[in-house]
């Protein structure tokens, strides 16, 4: 049954961190507004969005219906609303403990989840948190190919859905080379993408050779996050702070935390390491380019570009020499034709199920630990959020017996490393 043939959906978005409301707002506005219902929930954990990220995150998606949320209300507002879905937009191991919520609530929702960029490659870890979701969002036929044939073979029951990226909205300019009047040089940082100091130094460098060698052109430093904002992943040696230690900064060479939609529209070209920004600007027909300065590996998350021809050089960043992607690689990767999309069809049956009283449950993936452990992984991602009993329970326990576990892990690593020199000797 598709989502037509029924009454208005009503579905509940959750989400925290500043790339995940992104997505969730944009895929939630995607719906079609006869046929659904959608609203967005903020919700307070350590790494929320400050209400400058939330405007950012926000801006263009066309959601009106957007509220913060405490955990300690959370169980209730979803009682309240009755969503016959609930979109779980976050971080894994928050996505297991609101799911576990949303699976208790009677009758229980459809739960969704899935990943706000670029998914490849697939990863153990992003379906063990998401084992009690009906229904995993992924956004290219190549991320569908490879989660299906991750979850076979390692025994997950998985359903997948295909959509297009929301935010990648100009998806008619995708593989066309449109005329543009744009004069920026926009590099979209990432918080861990690369990692070591270093390397950050190394595009801090690149960023100011850029911008002295065009003076009269911009270069854009696209931000995710001003000062003491949090992230969904945590940075470490950030970029501004790198680019200033090397000297005075090039007037041309200008730090931006504004929306990405809003950077493009000025942008001559796009360059990142593996940001989801280059989708974005791939949709506009904005020219990228993908630094291969530091590899390609599964750690960079850029093998994605393999055979895209967006890879390129130092150099070529520097002489702006900005390419466009293959039509064979578009096809495969976020740009497939949308008759392809079954997101909506697939929810829709979901939905249709429930409503008839035949929503099969979703049993959590099965860990030693019982409600200890629930209240434990609830407290490691709400952290002083969490002013449960069983929380402050699970802290008094479960810190030093981490402390222990992770004692053991670093011996066994250790003999195990021994071992092989005697070995080898």
């Amino acid at each position: 049954m598709t989502a037509g043939t029924l009454a208005r959906l009503r579905v509940v978005g959750i989400a925290d961190t500043d790339s995940y409301v992104k997505w969730a707002a944009a895929l939630l506005a995607s719906f079609d507004a006869g046929e659904w219902e959608v609203e967005l929930l903020v919700l307070d954990t350590p790494v929320v969005v400050s209400d400058p990220q939330l405007r950012a995150a926000l801006a263009g998606s066309g959601l009106e219906r957007v509220s913060r949320v405490s955990y300690e209300t959370l169980r209730e507002r979803l009682a309240e609303k009755r969503p016959d879905a609930v979109l779980v937009a976050a971080r894994g191991p928050l996505v297991r403990v609101v799911a576990r919520l949303a699976a208790a609530l009677v009758p229980r929702p459809v739960i969704v989840s899935g990943l706000p960029g670029i998914s490849t490659p697939a990863t153990r870890k992003a379906l063990v948190y998401r084992t009690q979701c009906d229904l995993f969002v992924l956004h290219s036929r190549r991320e569908v190919r490879e989660f299906d044939a991750l979850a076979r073979s390692r025994g997950f029951s998985q359903r997948f859905a295909l959509t297009r990226l929301p935010f990648a909205a100009d998806r008619r300019a995708a593989g066309s080379h449109p005329a543009r009047t744009g004069t920026d040089l926009v590099f979209a940082a990432q918080a861990i993408v690369p990692r070591e100091r270093e390397d950050r130094l190394r595009i801090a460098r690149l960023l100011v050779r850029s911008a002295e060698a065009q003076p009269s052109r911009r270069v854009v430093l696209k931000l995710r996050a001003s000062a003491g904002e949090h992230q969904t992943h945590a940075e470490h040696d950030a970029l501004t702070e790198l680019v200033e230690s090397l000297g005075p900064v090039p007037p041309n060479l200008v730090f931006s935390t504004e929306p990405m939609s809003a950077a493009l529209e000025t942008a001559e070209g796009l360059v990142t390491v593996s940001s989801t920004a280059a989708i974005e600007a791939v949709a506009r027909g904005i020219p990228v380019i993908a630094l291969d300065t530091f590899g390609v590996s599964r750690r960079l998350i850029n093998e994605v570009f393999v055979d895209s021809g967006l890879f390129g050089s130092e150099e070529d960043v520097v002489a702006r020499r900005l390419r466009h992607p293959s039509s064979a690689w578009l096809r495969d990767n976020y740009f497939h034709d949308p008759a392809d999309d079954d997101l909506t069809m697939l929810l829709g049956d979901l939905i249709a199920r429930r409503r008839e009283g035949r929503l099969a449950p979703k049993a959590p993936l099965a860990r030693p630990g019982g409600r200890l452990r629930d209240a434990w992984e609830r407290k490691l991602v709400l952290g002083d959020r969490d002013r449960t009993i069983g929380g402050a329970a699970a802290k008094v326990i479960g810190m030093p017996l981490r402390a222990v576990v992770r004692g053991l892990q670093r011996v066994r690593t250790l003999v195990r490393h021994r071992t092989g020199m005697i070995g080898a000797a």
